[in-house]
């Protein structure tokens, strides 16, 4: 799986004004979701447009809104939504022209929230995007590039009226969907944590290509997941210290616990980082301890051989009168001789410890 990168941009030409969009050919339509909720009840439906969008707002009022946009390739509609809600064009730029470094951005009264998003979508497959809120006094605004998210939990709790989100407004919203979003890289990092240990025996029982690749693979991985933990728990350390209008001081502790979750996580990848950085070298000096083993056994049976060879050359070259030729036993002794010297010099190699020698007898 090709790992994406957070550089890998889509930037608009050079010279272009400031909000030039850059949507991506081909890409996923946009739609929207939306729920209307307060203390006295919940409307959740789907919306084709914007006016159709107003008119269910206008049928909902006093009541908090989440307007959930799927979906980046719908150029026209992200621009009635801006005009409609009053999204700032720069906003509106780091939300369409993906991906984007995690950050807050205050516009007058609204505030822009960048995150990534991280789940598991196969075996050992992993899935980063960039999720946008755009944040108010009565509504929040989510952006993401696919279908899909990790915002399930969130949803049956506003359905269910679960805890006080039905009537703690759209600071409190948003902070719920930062926190999901945020608690949605443990089952991430456990599963990494898993493949590591089941890879720590076969660093050294089976060291080979495969276990190499994996090794890399999830390395890469946990630099992705780096790359987005660090800028996010700088941009909610920010949302704790001056959230503005949008997130007032009531859901601030809530923040600073999703604050701490960011911390855990961000010392979690470096561990993780750190013990496939150990895998790696582990990796490595097993594959050396075993090359040294296989060229000592062939030195040591070169070493054997050149004695051997030395013999055979004389006594091969093309001479008249040799000593013992005209012996009928002389090819024995020189079989004997020859052999003599090969047992000599396994015995020498031996003591020497240069052969066979156990390096587990000092074990406990």
């Amino acid at each position: 799986m090709q790992i994406p990168s957070i550089f890998r941009k889509r930037h608009p030409p050079v010279g272009a004004r400031p909000g030039t969009l850059m949507v991506r050919e081909g890409g996923e339509p946009t739609t929207m979701r939306l729920i209307c909720y307060g203390p006295d009840g919940l409307d959740e439906r789907t919306v084709a447009t914007v006016a159709e969008l107003d008119a269910a707002l206008a049928a909902a009022p006093g009541r908090t809104a989440w307007i959930d946009v799927h979906g980046l390739g719908d150029e026209r509609l992200l621009w009635q939504l801006a005009e409609r809600f009053g999204i700032h064009a720069l906003a509106l730029e780091d939300v369409v022209n993906v991906p984007q470094r995690p950050k807050v951005d205050a516009y007058d009264a609204q505030l822009l929230v960048v995150t990534r998003m991280v789940r598991l979508v196969g075996k050992g497959a992993l899935e980063s995007e960039q999720v946008s809120l755009i944040v108010d006094a009565d509504r929040v605004i989510t952006f993401q590039e696919h279908s899909g998210d990790v915002f399930d939990p969130v949803r049956i709790r506003l359905r269910e009226a679960q805890g006080r989100i039905r009537g703690a407004g759209a600071g409190y919203l948003a902070y719920a969907l930062i926190d999901t979003i945020v608690d949605g890289y443990y089952p991430v990092l456990d599963d990494l944590a898993d493949r590591l240990l089941r890879l720590e025996a076969s660093v050294v029982d089976r060291p080979g290509n495969r276990t190499l690749g994996r090794l890399n693979h999830i390395k890469s991985q946990l630099a992705l997941l780096r790359r987005g933990l660090w800028p996010q728990r700088e941009a909610i350390m920010r949302l704790v210290s001056d959230g503005g209008p949008a997130i007032p001081g009531d859901v601030a502790p809530f923040l600073r616990d999703t604050l701490d979750h960011s911390t855990q996580l961000v010392e979690a990848v470096d561990s993780h980082r750190e013990l496939v950085n150990g895998l790696l070298n582990t990796y490595l000096s097993v594959v050396g301890v075993r090359t040294n083993e296989v060229m000592k056994v062939l030195t040591i049976m070169a070493s054997i051989f050149i004695p051997l060879t030395f013999l055979v050359g004389v006594y091969g070259m093309n001479f008249t009168h040799m000593p013992e030729v005209d012996e009928p036993s002389a090819f024995w002794v020189l079989m004997g001789l020859m052999a003599a010297i090969a047992v000599g010099m396994l015995v020498f190699f031996r003591r020497k410890g240069w052969l066979g020698g156990d390096d587990d007898d000092d074990e406990p």
